[in-house]
């Protein structure tokens, strides 16, 4: 390995467990729904083991006591106006996306199944366009948030993905999970769900080509193990992997009694606590705006225009939100200030502007220019589409 060649030792203490080099896969063994599941990448967003997981419990317990005071005492004259508006604004989206966070926990437990190897084997070759955009496709089967594909993303940088594929496996990856998807479908509806989805992936797609281009032009570094590696090892790597075989062989080698589904179910219950804790702090974060913002001016600041779509991409910038958090407040844009491409542009912003990946980036690459050129390059994009989606939306 060259000198340099990013080392596990160079990167975050939270990230070495997954930056490290991997051992020589073993062949699959026969996988079945009560099989243990896969060790899991420990997400940054995740609680130390140990500890009380505050977030979730705190933010639970608001979204609870809230729905609970809608179903018994909605409407009664004793509530104040802020609780009441909090209450019943909890109470409409829990009662929309309930079946999106049943359907998610089932897609988790079911996707825990799935090697994360064969998942990362769709990876083409670096510098082409077809490998950035199998990479992009890549990022959508892994239910991670914008911390947990961050983890992931330095691994696939250390076997040897070019810079492209690293920047468009993160820009589509973190809200575009199975889990999510779900349930944007369950609170903007499945059309805008779709168009922010292809909209992520142009995005994804043509950030990583630009990437990959100004490495050939030298502006940017590119990655020093992806240069030791040649390109006839490394075609020979990517071709020899039957994807779609493998993956028919894990559903039919599969078992479905009573007894493996449920531990599927509840494997992806304890899986999906990271999405529910961010979830419903974004709930909470969602309605307290509508509380204490009224609809007008919330409309006059966050709405269809030059301004608001400029005031999102601030706000975007400025909370540090997980990608399950940002969720809810971007279906709000959505639903209540009439601004889809707001929303888009809360969602994308979110990703290409948070200063964790920015410092993960520089600590991973050794350059302060790559992270710095990840908003330069999706911002201008992201900003002219959701314009777009505001305009014709």
């Amino acid at each position: 390995m060259s000198k340099d060649t990013v080392t596990n030792e160079e990167l975050p203490a939270c990230h070495q467990s997954v930056a490290a080099e991997p051992a020589e896969p073993s062949a699959p063994s026969e996988p079945s729904c009560h099989s243990a599941a896969p060790t899991s990448v420990d997400s940054c967003c995740d609680t130390p083991k140990g500890k009380p997981d505050y977030l979730l419990w705190v933010s639970g317990a608001i979204v609870l006591a809230c729905y609970l005071i809608e179903l018994f005492a909605g409407g009664s004259a004793w509530i104040p106006a802020w609780l009441a508006t909090m209450s019943s604004g909890i109470f409409e989206l829990m009662n929309t996306m309930w079946w999106g966070l049943l359907m998610a926990v089932v897609f988790v437990g079911a996707l825990d199944r799935v090697p994360r190897e064969l998942v990362m084997s769709t990876l083409g070759q670096g510098g082409t366009f077809r490998g950035v955009a199998r990479a992009t496709f890549a990022g959508l089967l892994l239910d991670l948030c914008s911390h947990g594909i961050l983890m992931v993303g330095t691994k696939l940088y250390e076997r040897g993905a070019s810079l492209g594929q690293l920047m468009a496996f993160l820009i589509a990856s973190p809200w575009n999970s199975l889990s999510l998807t779900i349930i944007m479908v369950a609170l903007i509806g499945w059309q805008w769900t779709l168009v922010y989805v292809g909209l992520s992936l142009v995005v994804g797609i043509i950030s990583g080509l630009i990437f990959d281009a100004l490495v050939k032009r030298g502006t940017l570094a590119g990655n020093p193990v992806a240069l030791e590696l040649s390109a006839e090892n490394g075609d020979k790597e990517h071709q020899d992997v039957a994807v779609l075989p493998e993956l028919m062989r894990l559903i039919k080698g599969g078992t479905y009694t009573p007894a493996a589904i449920g531990a599927m179910l509840r494997d992806g219950l304890r899986d999906s606590k990271m999405v529910f804790r961010w979830l419903f702090f974004g709930l909470v974060i969602a309605t307290g705006i509508r509380a204490f913002v009224p609809l007008d001016t919330y409309q006059t600041l966050f709405g269809p225009t030059v301004v608001g779509l400029l005031l999102t991409l601030v706000a975007a910038t400025i909370i540090e939100v997980c990608s399950e958090g940002s969720t809810p407040i971007a279906a709000d844009l959505v639903t209540r200030a009439g601004a889809p491409g707001n929303g888009f542009t809360f969602l994308m912003a979110g990703i290409a502007t948070d200063y964790t990946e920015v410092m993960i980036l520089r600590d991973l690459t050794k350059s302060w220019k790559i992270p710095l050129f990840l908003p330069l390059i999706t911002v201008p994009q992201v900003l002219v589409l959701g314009w777009l989606l505001n305009q014709f939306g």
